[in-house]
C-alpha cells in the first residue's frame, strides 16, 4: 500500500518533513510512505475558479491532483501558522477538492499529524486541517498526533505512535475485500 506523506511547510528542512521521514521509517510492513515534494505546493497558483478549466488546469495543479489521487491514502503533517493551517497547504486542499465529482480528495482516506516548536505541537492547525479535509470530501481517520518542541528531536516512543497512526490509516484505506482476506 502506498501512503503519500504531505508536509504543510515549504521550508527546505521543515520539522514536518522530518516527521514524515520518521513515519516512513516507522511504517508497518508492506506500507510505503512516499514523500510529496513540498516545492510543488509553492508552485501552485492561488485557487481561482477561472483557472480551473476542464482539461486546461495549470501544470502544477495537474501534478498535485495526479499525485494525491494516485495514493492509497494520504498522511498530512502540518505546522501551525498563527494558530491555524499554513496558507500553502490550504490552497493545495482547495485545488485537490475540485471539481467535486472528480476531486483527488473525494473519498480519499487521510490522517493528520503535526509538529511545531511550541508546547502544543500544532494541535490547533491539525484540528482545523481535519475539519477542512472532511468538508473537502476526504475520509479523515484517527486522532491528531501533536508533537511539541520539534527542535529537540523525535523520540523512539514517537516512532511507535507514528506506526500506530499509519496502521490505522492503512486499515481504513484497505479495500473491503482485502480486509476480509
Amino acid at each position: 500500500m502506498k501512503v503519500l506523506g504531505v508536509a504543510g511547510s515549504l521550508r527546505a528542512d521543515s520539522y514536518n518533513s522530518r516527521l514524515l521521514a520518521e513515519a516512513a521509517v516507522a511504517a508497518p510492513a508492506g506500507v510505503e510512505v512516499e514523500l510529496f515534494d513540498p516545492a510543488l505546493l509553492a508552485e501552485l497558483p492561488l485557487y481561482d475558479q477561472d483557472l480551473d478549466l476542464p482539461g486546461d488546469v495549470p501544470v502544477p495543479v495537474q501534478r498535485l491532483r495526479e499525485a494525491w489521487a494516485g495514493a492509497d491514502a494520504i498522511l498530512f503533517a502540518t505546522p501551525e501558522y498563527n494558530g491555524s493551517v499554513p496558507g500553502g497547504l490550504k490552497n493545495a486542499v482547495d485545488w485537490a477538492s475540485r471539481p467535486p465529482e472528480q476531486a483527488a480528495l473525494r473519498n480519499r482516506t487521510v490522517a493528520v499529524i503535526g509538529t511545531s516548536t511550541g508546547q502544543f505541537g500544532a494541535l490547533w492547525a491539525q484540528n482545523d486541517l481535519r475539519r477542512i479535509l472532511g468538508i473537502a470530501g476526504a475520509r479523515v481517520v484517527g486522532e491528531a498526533l501533536a508533537v511539541p518542541r520539534a527542535q529537540d528531536g523525535f523520540s523512539e516512543q514517537l516512532r511507535d505512535q507514528l506506526h500506530d497512526v499509519l496502521q490505522l490509516l492503512v486499515e481504513a484505506a484497505a479495500p473491503v475485500d482485502a480486509v476480509a482476506a
